[in-house]
């Protein structure tokens, strides 16, 4: 059977598609942003993470052998601590054998 379509009717086709395809751009965008935030939120856990191990390991060392350990490869020899230096930037600044080490990490 024949049936005639109507220019209102193509309009109304064409206009939908539109709000289809903006639609879709628009579910793209924020799934992006929610990408994004998502893997900024997984990157500062993983920092906290990496600094709460190095201060561990410093006290576990310091509770053994009565010194805060004087560097950050002494806790990776003796106390097996593993730390992927080529994704974070780790400062560990030693004072003195009594007092806890200043410890900061930033991802690279």
């Amino acid at each position: 059977m024949y049936h005639e379509v109507t220019y209102s009717q193509l309009a109304q086709r064409r206009k939908d598609r539109i709000i289809a395809a903006v639609l879709a751009v628009l579910l793209c965008i924020v799934l992006a942003f929610a990408f994004k935030a998502s893997a900024d939120v997984s990157r500062k856990q993983a920092v906290t993470s990496v600094r709460d191990s190095i201060v561990e390991a410093a006290l576990q060392c310091a509770a053994v052998e009565g010194s805060y350990p004087s560097s950050l490869s002494h806790l990776e020899q003796r106390y097996g601590l593993v730390i992927n230096h080529d994704d974070y930037v780790i400062n560990y600044e030693w004072l003195a054998d009594n007092i806890p080490p200043s410890v900061t990490v930033v991802a690279r």
